[in-house]
């Protein structure tokens, strides 16, 4: 069996790492510009984290050697160049065995879709599924084991991938036919996590962490069943399990800046010292604009999209949010 993975960030490399054993062919896909000479010419890359391929690893910037006989290719590219990346598949062209599933966690801005949305769009005829779940990539290299759920429209689909993709002992997947559910889950838990890297740097107890995380999910379910997802699923790993473990550990981006943006950074300044895509600051904008549009009630979320975009500091941030007006918890 041969899998493709298009993109050579930190995520594509563990994911094409962790499944190793799974597949005889693997194929790494990604631009000129961000293919490195290391990464060319050793398989590995030192930053942001060390990852080092098999031999058999190939990786390339031929699209059409990449896709080609593949059986599973997965798709792990920032949100902001998917659609792009699509456009170069519909140039090459699927075959009706393949399986192509979403990696990448996000929502599309201007248009405010789901990358399910923006993919079948470009590929309307293709096998669709997304991954989500607590995934982060460093645990993962260093062989710690997560679970994780996969969803399609056509759940013989999300089964087939579930079968490919399972790792055993190390990645233990689940199906669903959820696609908006899962997608929105690992989307929209990135805000919250941001939220929660906020009150820990400054320093505001586990209580309020708790309870922001509480509130945010209440938004995460409120936004995400109005869209059409099943409640169950957000309480599932890729909603739940993903904001417990993203919103609590030092190895999230978003968490991270959260903490930052708690020391009055500045976001330009932080996403550029980062040297990799938070997917939690651009979704901010985007869930609150989903929200506005729902008329659904966000106070977490529009305090990260506020302190992200707006002069407001940490602690007026804080007192918004503690003094708004007294309600029924819903």
């Amino acid at each position: 069996m041969k899998l493709t993975v298009l993109g050579p960030g930190c995520w594509g490399l563990t994911i094409a790492k962790l499944m190793n054993n799974n597949f005889d062919d693997i194929f790494v896909w990604g631009r000129n510009e961000d293919l490195s000479p290391m990464l060319l010419n050793e398989k590995r890359i030192e930053k942001p984290l060390k990852i080092e391929l098999d031999k058999k690893v190939q990786i390339t910037s031929d699209l059409s050697l990449a896709l080609k006989d593949a059986d599973i290719i997965l798709l792990v590219v920032a949100t902001s160049g998917i659609r792009e990346v699509c456009e170069k598949i519909k140039k090459v062209g699927l075959n009706k065995n393949q399986i192509l599933v979403n990696l990448s966690k996000g929502i599309e801005l201007p248009s405010l879709k789901r990358m399910s949305q923006v993919i079948l769009e470009v590929l309307p005829d293709i096998n669709f599924a997304v991954l989500s779940g607590p995934t982060l990539a460093r645990e993962i290299i260093e062989g710690k084991p997560t679970l994780a759920t996969i969803a399609s429209d056509d759940l013989e689909i999300a089964k087939k991938a579930q079968q490919m993709l399972n790792v055993s002992s190390l990645f233990r997947l689940y199906s669903s036919d959820d696609v908006i559910g899962v997608e929105l889950g690992g989307s929209l838990k990135n805000v919250i996590a941001i939220a929660s890297g906020f009150a820990h740097q400054m320093g505001l107890g586990d209580n309020l962490r708790g309870s922001l995380l509480t509130r945010g999910m209440a938004e995460m379910i409120r936004i995400s069943v109005a869209l059409g997802a099943k409640p169950q699923t957000l309480y599932g790993l890729s909603g739940m399990g993903d904001l417990i473990a993203t919103a609590s550990s030092p190895y999230s981006r978003n968490f991270t800046v959260g903490t930052m943006i708690a020391q009055g950074k500045k976001i330009d300044d932080i996403l550029a010292s980062l040297g990799s895509v938070a997917e939690g600051v651009k979704t901010s904008k985007a869930l609150c604009e989903l929200a506005k549009k729902l008329n659904i009630e966000v106070p977490v979320s529009n305090a990260i999209y506020e302190a992200v975009y707006s002069d407001i500091t940490p602690k007026e941030i804080m007192e918004k949010l503690m003094n708004r007006k007294l309600k029924v918890e819903d």
